[in-house]
């Protein structure tokens, strides 16, 4: 008896304690939904604000990098300085002319060939004329002076390919000796201004009659600005010089090959001919 007693009570413990574990639960729920709400609700206005944070700084250092450059400027001799920056951009003006005159010279010399090939079979030389003709670039360009001469031979037409080929590379290369001039030229100033500066320096150490680390280092720091201006230009000039000197490689290899090609196809079709 003492031991149902004993599990009853048990049991009805356990019970009590679930339904109020339960209650708890339910009754803390809205309060929890609540906090959850609270936080969703702020989130936003914590993002926007860092956000917000975020886009000042960047400005604050856009500013800030734009002054410290201004500042240099100046403090590395105007004249100089703006020297030096006009070689970058007559630089930089030749050098995306090149970029866009060989980008637009680029063609699809596979289908071109099909075409030219299709064009032979069809209407001859005329047709195929006409399809350089309407072609843009180089290479439709030479074939079209190599097939021009096909009623002379098949050997005049080699000869026209090989000639017309170095006209148009010396076209491709046009201006590239000025880029290389400006090349030189700006560390060159650059350190024609650092001669002038260390002159500059010894003239006050002059006036002076001392040697201080006040007195020169003016001198010495329109040295180095306009010798580092210099330096910063001609690599990037060198840079893109590099890259145009990619795009011409490129060129004139696929140049060489169609021209190969071409003359493949001319040899055909002139066996062909013959045997009508």
């Amino acid at each position: 008896m003492k031991k149902l007693f004993a599990t009853l009570t048990v049991v009805a413990m356990l019970a009590f304690g679930s339904n109020a574990m339960v209650m708890a639960q339910d009754a803390a729920a809205p309060q929890e939904e609540a906090a959850v709400e609270q936080v969703d609700e702020q989130a936003p206005a914590a993002e926007e604000t860092v956000e917000a944070e975020a886009a000042v700084e960047e400005a604050g250092g856009v500013k800030a990098l734009h002054q410290t450059l201004k500042t240099k400027f100046i403090e590395g001799g105007a004249g100089f300085m703006a020297l030096t920056l006009v070689t970058l951009i007559f630089g930089l003006a030749l050098c995306i002319e090149r970029i866009i005159y060989l980008s637009l010279s680029k063609t699809n010399t596979k289908v071109l060939l099909e075409n030219i090939e299709a064009a032979l079979a069809e209407g001859g030389i005329d047709a195929a004329l006409d399809v350089c003709r309407n072609t843009r670039g180089p290479v439709a360009s030479i074939f079209y002076q190599g097939l021009s001469r096909y009623h002379e031979g098949v050997d005049v037409v080699e000869k026209t390919v090989a000639s017309y080929g170095g006209v148009q590379l010396g076209l491709l290369e046009k201006n590239l000796s000025w880029i290389t001039l400006f090349i030189a030229i700006a560390p060159s100033l650059g350190f024609l201004g650092t001669i002038i500066g260390m002159i500059e320096a010894f003239d006050k150490i002059q006036q002076v009659g001392d040697i201080s680390a006040t007195v020169v280092a003016g001198g010495i720091k329109v040295a180095l600005l306009t010798t580092l201006l210099g330096l910063i230009i001609a690599v990037i000039l060198q840079l893109f010089y590099n890259y145009i000197l990619s795009l011409i490689e490129g060129l004139v290899n696929e140049m060489e090959d169609s021209s190969i090609s071409l003359l493949d196809l001319v040899v055909a079709y002139d066996e062909q001919q013959k045997k009508k």
